[in-house]
């Protein structure tokens, strides 16, 4: 009895190690999947992976539930669709030239009891197909409002799409974006709006398409951009200064688009007055030997077919000898000599020139005598005359003569001139009486 009872507990622990062991390996029979990203045309990889395995299969189903591979049985016929590896452990299989139809959940399963599964999903991207940019007709003429279109369709998800102009970023621009037919992928557009302008004139636009599909090679449409525009003028003297004698020759730069036609000179809104001095050789017209004749508004005009501009210089002939001090005489006081009987007053004179004569050709750039100087000159010579004539007046009041009378009392009444000299002699003792004086 004992004997028996012994056997039945040893076979009851038996029984339950058994079961735990396989609730144990069971833990490990779990299939493991990952979610994949394909590129439309592009190959998709499907790997399922078991740890541990008890000889059970393995199965890879498509979306729409269909059978790919079983083991390594293949049981759906479509040529895509390639075995990768097949073994206890591991099924994996390949998709290649995939669609957007590809896309959705793939199942792998293991048939154990109960059977196991384990999901991947299968992105496909959709390529954005070669940008391209309409609304521009070349060439156009300055100052038109141009429209730039850039639009890209089959993406998926929606691309980006970005402007450049001579390799810089444009970022005011619009973006749009709507479903294409197939209900899966979408059309991306960018509109660039911008004033034509003659700076332009040359430039290229690129549109570039970026999206995750590309990678590091993005899509890109170019516009070169050509601008017409009315020619801009300018002339430019051969001398900053044009004086009598001188050659003096005017260049007419002209730019435009087209380039402009001969350019043509005129004088005072009319024809050259003097062909044998003036000549023109193209953009270019010289004056020989200028004089104040030539004096006036020279105009130089040029035409395309867009328009018409003009640019006008005012020639002054500068005469030679102008820039010269005049000689100016200076009067100076040097002496004045009294005596009892006469004043004498001398002047002399210095010629300003002998003091400091410049050299004309120094003074090219000084125009008529300086005015704060001949102010100066004036004012001193003003100066002596009047204190000369103050001291000749005041020597003049001190210093008048004497004389005497010589007038007799009753020399009227003398009945002959032997009395009245008689008279006149006897009268001069009190000569010294009758002095007169001028104060």
């Amino acid at each position: 009895m004992f004997n028996y009872c012994t056997v039945i507990l040893l076979f009851s622990m038996l029984l339950v190690a058994a079961t735990k062991n396989k609730v144990k390996g069971n833990q490990g029979q779990f299939p493991i999947t990952q979610n994949v990203t394909a590129i439309e045309g592009g190959t998709a990889n499907l790997t399922c992976r078991v740890d541990q395995n008890d000889n059970n299969s393995l199965q890879w189903s498509n979306p729409a539930q269909q059978t790919l591979y079983f083991d390594d049985k293949k049981a759906l016929r479509d040529n895509r669709i390639e075995l990768s590896r097949a073994s206890w452990h591991e099924l994996s299989i390949s998709i290649s030239d995939v669609s957007l139809s590809d896309e959705g959940q793939y199942t792998c399963s293991l048939f154990t009891m109960p059977v196991k599964t384990s999901k991947a999903f299968l992105t496909v991207l959709g390529v954005p197909q070669k940008p391209q940019i309409t609304g521009f007709s070349s060439p156009i003429t300055e100052g038109t409002v141009v429209k730039l279109l850039c639009s890209s369709s089959g993406s998926k998800p929606p691309a980006d799409l970005r402007w450049f102009k001579n390799g810089q970023e444009i970022k005011d621009v619009t973006y749009a974006k709507e479903d294409d037919p197939n209900g899966k992928t979408f059309t991306v557009s960018s509109t660039l709006n911008f004033r034509g302008d003659r700076r332009d004139d040359g430039a290229v636009f690129s549109c570039r398409v970026d999206h995750e599909s590309l990678n590091s090679t993005p899509q890109i449409a170019t516009q070169v951009l050509e601008i017409l525009y009315t020619p801009s003028v300018k002339i430019l003297p051969s001398i900053p200064v044009p004086k009598e004698g001188q050659s003096l020759t005017l260049t007419c730069e002209s730019k435009g688009k087209p380039l402009p036609k001969p350019v043509l000179w005129t004088k005072d809104g009319g024809e050259l007055p003097d062909p044998e001095r003036m000549t023109v050789n193209g953009k270019e017209l010289t004056i020989n030997i200028l004089n104040k004749t030539d004096n006036g508004t020279y105009r130089c005009e040029a035409t395309n077919k867009i328009g018409q501009s003009s640019a006008e210089y005012v020639l002054t002939v500068h005469d030679i000898s102008n820039t010269l001090f005049p000689t100016t005489t200076i009067p100076s006081f040097t002496s004045a000599t009294v005596t009892s009987s006469a004043t004498i007053t001398t002047f002399t004179t210095t010629s300003a020139a002998t003091i400091n004569a410049p050299d004309p050709s120094t003074l090219a750039g000084k125009v008529g005598p300086d005015h704060a100087l001949i102010g100066g000159i004036v004012a001193v010579v003003v100066f002596v005359t009047l204190c000369s004539i103050i001291l000749l007046g005041r020597y003049l009041a001190r210093h008048k003569g004497t004389y005497l009378t010589n007038e007799a009392k009753g020399a009227e009444d003398a009945p002959d001139a032997d009395t009245a000299i008689i008279n006149a002699e006897g009268s001069q003792v009190n000569a010294e009486e009758k002095k007169e004086y001028f104060i």
